[in-house]
């Protein structure tokens, strides 16, 4: 479950086709060859491609539906980008549920979210080191209370109250695994968030055999209970609790069981917390208090859009907090293949361009831009979410060959086209294409859930020629390792 897994790969010539024999014949041939040698011929292989003048170059089951994984962020990515205003940022209302007397709030402050996804502790530029790249997990709560007390904000009488309800009140996709639910990759999805609406919790063994793993966590709000029902195991034995971490139905009571081998190194497993509404109040809360500024009545949460109606449509808020523009949301949704901002900005497009902030006008709005403005036949996909977690999820490669070549033209392209891994570069595609002739040509997008593997975007050839692709495996019993390693033999192979 780490926040991100990068296989080392090495495109290997120890396979059933000698190296020499997959560079001879024609195009059509070679790619032939490797798709149907054994044991890949088992997989369905949906594979399209053309040239920048729009020649196709390559066609197997291009009309055909796919699985694409995380590829569906592409078309989540692609509409926000052209669909929202350049300038796009989500804001943040605070506003005083009541009177404010020489700095003291006699009642409750509201936390109105408007779906930003940025609260959280990354980098949004493959250049880590770059001025403004990188906030902490405390940047944007740390900022909101600065400028609360700033307004002359000294107590708050009552509560700190999240106020998700700028989106629906449902949280969690219906056609998600329920065991993915507990995980950071299906965190819920509503108006505010706060550490990709996760905790980390990071394990190291014992001192001894059956010693008890020791588990801590960041952020600690003191927000849940946790129970470590764990034990370490001897060092030949095997690491059983990365899937063994459990939420008690309708409570904050969390436990791990299982075992850690004696010989593990420490990481880091990311488990969803239920209520993120609550989880942004209680981390203001936190961020207040170490102002200086006292909150009597701890955190709170609701989703109801009822509740605070009047107070934000009549009301002034006390601080708007505006978060970071729209290429940073769509940086880690491309480059790191980040679900829980696509699924926030599916439900963003939802309700800025539509009129709802729900999954279903969010896909309303994903299926008008690629018919009306992309072209693209309306039967060649079928969505169901913004992440590709959930397994309906059906788009042909041609579809999405005419999606990238549309992006690639596009005026608004840039935040696009940056966020795209780049082979050996920051990002999903870092230790891909290591040795062959494409380090850093290849632009694009992963994807993996179980029994599939995709890979969707552009090779940039020397000559300045761009070849379009999408590449999909689906229904395999590949190793991953050895799947990623063929599909990125069949890039090589494009690009001759």
């Amino acid at each position: 479950m780490q926040k991100l897994i990068l296989a080392s790969l090495t495109i290997s010539a120890a396979l059933t086709v000698p190296a020499a024999a997959q560079n001879r014949g024609s195009l059509q041939q070679r790619l032939t060859r490797l798709l149907d040698q054994p044991p890949f011929d088992r997989a369905t292989w949906n594979v399209y491609a053309q040239d920048n003048r729009g020649r196709v170059l390559f066609n197997r089951n291009g009309d055909r539906f796919s699985v694409p994984a995380s590829n569906t962020k592409l078309v989540v990515s692609a509409a926000a980008t052209v669909l929202l205003p350049a300038d796009y940022r989500a804001r943040t209302s605070i506003y005083a549920n009541g009177t404010v007397t020489n700095g003291v709030l006699q009642g409750d402050l509201i936390l109105y979210g408007r779906g930003d996804p940025t609260w959280s502790e990354r980098c949004y530029t493959v250049d880590t080191l770059a001025p403004g790249g990188c906030d902490s997990t405390w940047t944007a709560v740390d900022a909101i209370a600065d400028s609360l007390r700033a307004h002359g904000i000294k107590r708050i009488t009552g509560r700190i109250v999240g106020d998700g309800s700028y989106f629906e009140p449902m949280l969690t996709h219906p056609s998600w695994n329920s065991f993915d639910l507990n995980w950071w990759y299906a965190a819920p999805i509503s108006g505010l968030g706060f550490h990709d609406n996760s905790v980390d919790f990071q394990i190291t063994p014992g001192p001894l055999v059956d010693a008890p793993p020791v588990i801590t966590w960041n952020p600690d709000l003191t927000l849940f209970t946790f129970e470590n029902r764990a034990r370490t195991v001897p060092a030949d034995s095997s690491t059983t609790i990365g899937d063994n971490f459990f939420r008690r139905p309708g409570t904050l009571d969390i436990w791990a069981e299982g075992t850690v081998s004696l010989s593990r190194s420490p990481w880091i497993e990311s488990f969803a917390l239920p209520d993120p509404n609550l989880y942004a109040a209680r981390a203001l809360e936190i961020s207040l208090r170490k102002k200086g500024i006292s909150v009597g009545g701890g955190a709170a949460s609701t989703t109801d859009s009822m509740v605070y109606r009047t107070l934000r449509c009549c009301g002034n808020p006390l601080v708007e907090y505006r978060g970071r523009p729209l290429p940073d949301i769509v940086f880690p949704i491309l480059n790191t293949s980040q679900n829980w901002f696509a699924e926030m900005l599916l439900k963003i497009l939802g309700r800025e361009v539509g009129d709802t902030g729900s999954w279903g006008k969010g896909l309303d709005v994903e299926k008008q831009f690629l018919v009306d403005s992309v072209k693209i036949d309306s039967t060649a996909f079928s969505l169901e979410d913004g992440s590709g977690l959930a397994a309906g999820n059906l788009v042909t490669p041609h579809a999405f060959v005419q999606l990238l070549a549309y992006m690639y033209h596009h005026p608004k392209r840039a935040p696009f086209l940056a966020g795209l891994p780049r082979a050996q570069q920051r990002g999903s595609l870092l230790r891909r294409f290591a040795g062959t002739p494409l380090e850093g040509r290849v632009l694009a997008k992963t994807g993996s859930i179980n029994r599939v593997n995709t890979l969707s975007g552009y090779i940039e050839k020397t000559d300045g020629r761009v070849i379009t692709f999408s590449i999909q495996a689906n229904a395999h019993d590949v190793p991953t390792r050895q799947m990623l390693a063929q599909i990125d033999s069949v890039v090589v192979q494009l690009a001759r």
